[in-house]
This record gives structure tokens, C-alpha cells and sequence, in this order.
């Protein structure tokens, strides 16, 4: 997604945002849990312009390495 700057109406590059839903699956928790961690400050959020929150990939990707993944008995 690309973000125009008002001064130089140049493109920020700003990688891929994610959706709280699809964050939620990544960490295998309910959407409103995601919401929460941001109300939190657990994890930063980008507000659209209707009011919608999003996460940037590589912000959550990194928090990804750090879970403990499931075993496959579990």
C-alpha cells in the first residue's frame, strides 16, 4: 500500500498491512483479542480512513517468532 506524502506527493512504501482477522489467525486468537493488543499498546496499528485498524506484516511476523508453536498432539 502506498501512502502519498502532502509535501512531495511521493509514495511511502510502507510494506503489507494485515487485517485484525487475518492477524488473529496467524496467532490463533479471536479478532477482538488482536483489538485489544493494540488498545494496549502491544502492537502498533494504522488507522484507515474509515476508522478500520491494520497491522504492519513485519511488525506481527516478528511477534510471530517469539510464540511457542503447538505440538501436533495438541
Amino acid at each position: 500500500m502506498a501512502v502519498q506524502t502532502p509535501a512531495t506527493d511521493a509514495p511511502l512504501t510502507q510494506g503489507a498491512l494485515l487485517t485484525p482477522g487475518e492477524v488473529a489467525v496467524l496467532f490463533r486468537v479471536d479478532p477482538k483479542t488482536v483489538t485489544r493488543w493494540a488498545q494496549a499498546g502491544k502492537l502498533s496499528a494504522v488507522r484507515t480512513l474509515g476508522g478500520h485498524r491494520r497491522f504492519h506484516e513485519a511488525e506481527v511476523r516478528q511477534l510471530l517468532t517469539g510464540v511457542p508453536q503447538q505440538r501436533a498432539g495438541e
